[in-house]
């Protein structure tokens, strides 16, 4: 199930992970489009199922639960540390944060004076510092405000800024291990490209990190090592120069991917109708 080069399979090894007889588990399925997987403190994972509107939750031994209907078209979830739930909602062209008791605060729908395209994935850093993706697919694109599709920064005190202005689209978005780097896949470029992120959030030098990637990019999960996985045709996987270290093949197109279970040893996958469980022997960044 797994092609990766003899030179991936080497540099696998040499970054602690060995990407060969990787067991794939279907832990649910019978969804239109998944989407935004996160694990929470509390021992779950919760996803989008975008067409159906539905935020959902997914519980070892007891399976999936509804967590929010009308979510106005949810996609991409993040925590930050105090466990609030940060939603990319692309109906409403907004972000959104969740507070402990359910509490919905709107953190971002506009930019100088405009409406957002279509919010699409998001991070958060554990000082946080928010950031996340604005492109805009399919029918999304009608009735477009802005002129260009962003990455955007959410500071702690709720300013907003746009810390890149693309002519092609964004998707995916993630840190480093020590929240020094953002990573964001471009999906019209088939690139990742990279920023550096200093203490106060702000972003600079950009530059491409991962080019000429097989299918076009979407979300991204990064391992302690610093490893970069990226959903595309297969979850590739590279290492933190850009090198390719392996491509695991999955039963459908993924689209996203993050880090769960208690140990954060499992890489969990959002893939069309379904969502895939996939236990490493490397723990994924955590990032709150």
């Amino acid at each position: 199930m797994l092609k990766p080069s003899l030179l991936g399979f080497l540099l696998a090894a040499m970054a602690g992970q060995q990407f060969e007889n990787l067991r794939i588990e279907r832990i649910a399925a019978g969804f239109r489009f998944t989407e935004g997987p996160v694990w929470a403190r509390d021992g779950f994972l919760l996803f989008s199922d975008v067409p159906q509107d539905l935020i959902l939750r997914w519980t070892p031994g007891k399976g999936v639960t509804r967590y929010r209907e009308s979510s106005n078209g949810a996609n991409g979830n993040a925590f930050d540390i105090q466990g609030r739930l940060y939603t990319c909602e692309s109906r409403t062209r907004r972000v959104v944060r969740t507070d402990r008791k359910g509490g919905v605060e709107v953190l971002a729908e506009r930019f100088e004076g405009k409406r957002l395209n279509a919010p699409n994935d998001i991070v958060v850093r554990r000082d946080g510092h928010v950031y996340f993706t604005d492109p805009a697919f399919g029918a999304q694109q009608d009735g477009r405000e802005l002129d260009f599709y962003g990455v955007f920064h959410i500071t702690p005190k709720g300013e907003l800024e746009a810390i890149a202005r693309w002519p092609t689209r964004p998707n995916g978005i993630a840190l480093s291990p020590d929240g020094k780097l953002l990573y964001v896949a471009n999906s019209d470029e088939r690139q990742v490209r990279v920023f550096d992120l200093d203490r106060q959030g702000r972003a600079s030098g950009e530059r491409v990190l991962i080019s000429d990637i097989e299918g076009a990019p979407d979300g991204l999960a990064v391992d302690e090592k610093g490893n970069l996985y990226v959903a595309a045709r297969t979850i590739a996987v590279y290492a933190p120069e850009g090198r390719l270290l392996a491509a695991i093949e999955m039963p459908e197109t993924p689209s996203n991917c993050a880090f769960g279970d208690p140990d954060f040893g499992a890489l969990y996958v959002t893939a069309r109708t379904s969502v895939y469980r996939i236990r490493l022997d490397v723990r994924g960044a955590v990032p709150y």
